[in-house]
């Protein structure tokens, strides 16, 4: 059943349909605030609270095939409002989050980098480009995570971050430079960053 579909049982009602998007969008929506915030618990709060959002808020959602970037468009803004709650710097204070499992998206980065005898590593490299993250600036970092980790095309990334898709298109390549500038100096070595700056 497609996101449309399960949107318009909600609509209706329909709160097994509800619970079949929390299912396919929970997971993603706490890596997506991990990577921005680097705290679990916020991050699980948020990622809740902006699916009691999209419940809320389900009667606004026009069914048009654009779910996703409806959906991180509340989620960004929910960030963005946290992150002007908090006193502290959000990356900072948070706890440092360390990944437990291997995400499609850096099995994939890892597959177009190293050969296949160094992939063991991509674990390490995983929780290495985390770290990375939280050192470029936060628009760079929304967009790479949502291209990359969240799956989403720079058209929805664009929209969700409510920018030109050139404005979008230029920090994501500014997101990469940065981080394999950043790889570079702990000893990736070139073969690693060209397959980086391209992915």
């Amino acid at each position: 059943m497609t996101d449309d579909e399960l949107m318009i049982l909600i609509q209706a009602g329909t709160l097994d349909a509800f619970n079949d998007i929390v299912d396919r969008y929970q997971g993603m929506l706490v890596g997506f605030f991990l990577r921005n915030t680097r705290d679990v618990q916020l991050s699980e709060d948020l990622a809740q609270e902006t699916l009691l959002k999209v419940y809320n808020q389900a009667w606004d959602y026009l069914p048009l095939g654009r779910f996703r970037g409806w959906m991180f468009r509340i989620a960004r803004n929910l960030l963005i409002d946290n992150v002007r709650r908090r006193t502290n710097d959000a990356l900072v204070q948070a706890v440092k989050w360390q990944p437990q499992t291997e995400d499609n998206a850096l099995n994939r980065i890892a597959e177009e980098i190293f050969q296949p005898e160094e992939r063991v590593q991509h674990v390490e490299f995983a929780s290495l480009i985390d770290e990375l993250l939280a050192e470029i600036p936060e628009d760079q970092r929304q967009t790479f995570v949502l291209h990359h980790y969240s799956e989403l095309s720079l058209p929805e990334v664009s929209e969700i971050m409510e920018v030109p898709l050139a404005t979008c298109k230029s920090r994501l390549r500014l997101a990469r430079e940065k981080l394999a500038d950043k790889l570079h100096a702990r000893g990736i070595g070139p073969q690693g960053l060209q397959g980086f700056t391209t992915i």
